[in-house]
């Protein structure tokens, strides 16, 4: 009896298997993938970038924030941003800036000690290990409360200012005063002016 149950359980086992495999046959095909969205195209450009720097003597940890474009002094060292990319709120962070640093050296000079990119999420990747300080990047904002260097005020208020209405300057119209002939004393004669 084992046997013709055996030989049952694995007809029904092959018939199970025959209406599942024509059933996955006949299912509709399933729609290709949305085509994923180009690498950045959803990155936000920053105005600030902000670093946290550590002086290793002092064992004090700073933060600062730095403009696009612009040098902030830390130390001996001189970083300087040249872009800061985010990802909206909604994504997974991936916050990235490229970034120049230099040193200022006892002599007084000035040694690029790194270019590239610095990664918030991986701060010890590439952040910039000096003898003295380490600088990595902590995040890209819109805004700071250090205020924007003078440039870029300089280029709002110009955008602001009201433009003066374009107007003939006026001849300048000046009397006709001829000025007295002043001789000047003759330096070897005796000064004969009488002071009181």
């Amino acid at each position: 009896m084992s046997f013709s149950y055996s030989i049952s359980a694995s007809l029904a086992l092959a018939a199970g298997l025959a209406v599942s495999t024509v059933a996955f046959a006949a299912s509709p095909e399933p729609a290709a993938p949305a085509p994923a969205p180009p690498a950045g195209a959803d990155r936000v450009t920053n105005a600030v970038a902000e670093f946290a720097g550590i002086d290793k003597i002092t064992g004090r940890i700073i933060t600062f924030d730095v403009y696009i474009d612009e040098t902030v002094q830390f130390g001996a060292l001189q970083v300087t941003p040249r872009v800061c990319y985010s990802r909206p709120q909604a994504e997974a962070p991936k916050t990235d800036s490229f970034v120049e640093v230099d040193e200022i050296t006892l002599d007084r000079k000035i040694r690029r000690i790194f270019t590239g990119w610095m990664f918030a999420e991986s701060p010890g990747l590439n952040a910039v290990e000096h003898a003295v300080y380490d600088v990595w990047l902590k995040a890209c904002k819109q805004k700071s409360d250090v205020p924007a260097p003078d440039g870029a005020k300089g280029d709002a208020t110009k955008a602001e200012a009201p433009k003066p209405a374009a107007a003939k300057p006026e001849a300048a119209t000046t009397p006709d005063v001829t000025t007295p002939d002043v001789t000047e004393p003759d330096a070897s004669e005796p000064d004969t002016t009488d002071t009181n």
